[in-house]
């Protein structure tokens, strides 16, 4: 059964200003119980997600609703999701899942899209880094989100085509915010991101990747290699999609502007790109970092964007010498770099200026 509050909540705040165009939400304040995923079947496309990829066990063993696990920086989500697995939550394979897919009619795969979503973890029950971990993923694997890969499974990996280009220091208590920056249309993905209740910033410029999906095939869950009789709990919050422009503030469906990328103040914005992936680029009104991935390759691909301005902007004119900062989350000081030096991604929290 549908709450009727997260209905009116709803309706509100799409009445509010946005930055980019909202093209599905994936509020769970709209379900008043982990139980309301049962009403969805193929025969009956009800509710925000299809509930079918799961194990033998009821519905409340795998998946909860409360507001304990939420991220509190979010505005707008009275509640998060905790997403469980074990050995009884195999499905067509040996595989451990649980995920939850986006029933929707609209179109997510064209276009400018930017899909968020804010993970954790606790002590209790944490996710075992001794097996791969697929999160957040689409079914080609053109971007997803990893853990147990590398040569430090123990981190979070942002992975383009199955291969790590970032990672991230996975610690339990901590919020890590996302928006995939998906151009369907050049075939580019990038990644923004922050941590607790941080504006999102960009952590990485976009790279060739194949990108496609029909609009139901994006797993806002996780598939695990484990073995064993554990459980491991994931937490995930903020779950939205918009298309056009992005919204950097953390907030559930996008609904209200505020936040600012790196290099201005009082914008939400969409920077062109026409580059590799270790070059910086600049739009007229704000500056946005382009961070160097692991990625070796060099195709150069231009998407088509543009730029928004939802208040007045002050553009940083000032840039960095080099071996200077030039990004990172929470980082407010220069983001372009003095010619001939480039940003260059050293992790989430340091980009420098380096010779090109």
């Amino acid at each position: 059964m549908i709450g009727a509050s997260a209905l009116a909540l709803t309706s509100l705040l799409f009445g509010l200003a946005q930055a980019g165009t909202v093209v599905w939400t994936g509020d769970f304040d709209y379900y008043t119980s982990p139980n309301d995923l049962n009403n969805w079947s193929w025969s009956n496309e009800v509710g925000e997600y299809q509930y079918y990829i799961h194990g033998s066990e009821n519905v409340t063993s795998y998946i909860a609703f409360d507001p304990s696990y939420r991220n509190p920086g979010i505005s707008g989500e009275s509640n998060g999701l905790k997403l469980s697995i074990d050995q009884t939550s195999t499905w067509n394979s040996a595989f451990w899942r649980t995920e939850l897919i986006p029933q929707t009619t609209a179109n997510l795969g064209t276009g400018q899209m930017y899909y968020h979503f804010s993970l954790s973890h606790s002590t209790v029950n944490t996710p075992n880094t001794a097996y791969e971990h697929q999160v957040l993923f689409f079914e080609s694997h053109f971007t997803e989100m990893k853990i147990g890969v590398g040569t430090n499974g123990s981190q979070l990996s942002w992975c383009i085509q199955s291969t790590p280009q970032l990672t991230f220091d996975w610690t339990p208590g901590v919020w890590y915010n996302f928006a995939y920056d998906i151009d369907f249309t050049a075939g580019t993905v990038g990644l923004w991101g922050s941590t607790g209740s941080n504006p999102l910033v960009r952590l990485a410029a976009n790279s060739a990747a194949s990108t496609s999906t029909n609009s139901e095939d994006w797993h806002v869950g996780v598939l695990a290699f484990d073995v064993g009789t554990f459980t491991e709990d994931w937490y995930i919050s903020g779950v939205y999609i918009e298309s056009g422009t992005l919204t950097t503030s953390l907030l559930s469906g996008g609904l209200t502007v505020g936040g600012s990328p790196v290099g201005s103040t009082g914008s939400t914005t969409t920077t062109s790109t026409s580059s590799k992936a270790t070059t910086t680029t600049t739009t007229t009104s704000t500056s946005s970092t382009r961070a160097t991935t692991t990625t070796t390759s060099t195709t150069t691909s231009k998407a088509s964007t543009t730029t928004t301005t939802t208040a007045s902007t002050s553009t940083s004119t000032a840039t960095q010498t080099e071996y200077g900062q030039c990004g990172g989350i929470g980082w407010t000081g220069p983001t372009v770099c003095a010619s001939p030096y480039v940003c260059t991604y050293g992790n989430a929290y340091y980009s420098q200026c380096l010779p090109a």
